[in-house]
């Protein structure tokens, strides 16, 4: 399923194939364990298309149904991507926080276990 077919569906549409994606998985990652598949790559292909299908209804949700949403954060180079740069410095700054946080934790807990060569 390409992106653009997903595009033209409307939400509720989406919502519905999702369910009916998920639910074929379900029953071939079960036959999978008994049986060998005729065609195992189906698994694959409904894993993507249910990505594909969940990233559109998202974009739909953030960008107000237009469906050019997920053009803004592709690189275009354009006035979108100078916010998605701005974002982009928010999260590696609290990216940094977040591991200097656990190298304190793994310092601590070496401290504790009384060894401090490794």
């Amino acid at each position: 399923m390409r992106a653009d077919e997903i595009r033209e569906m409307g939400s509720e549409d989406i919502t519905s194939r999702i369910r009916e994606l998920e639910e074929e998985r379900f029953r071939l990652k079960f036959r999978s364990a008994t049986e060998p598949l005729e065609d195992p790559l189906r698994l694959r292909v409904i894993r993507k298309d249910v990505a594909r299908l969940k990233t559109i209804l998202h974009q739909r949700t953030q960008g107000g149904g237009t469906g050019d949403a997920g053009d803004a954060g592709r690189g275009t180079g354009e006035a979108e991507g100078g916010r998605a740069g701005a974002k982009g410095k928010a999260t590696s700054a609290a990216a940094v926080k977040k591991t200097a946080t656990k190298r304190g934790a793994k310092k601590s807990a070496r401290a504790s276990r009384g060894g401090a060569a490794r």
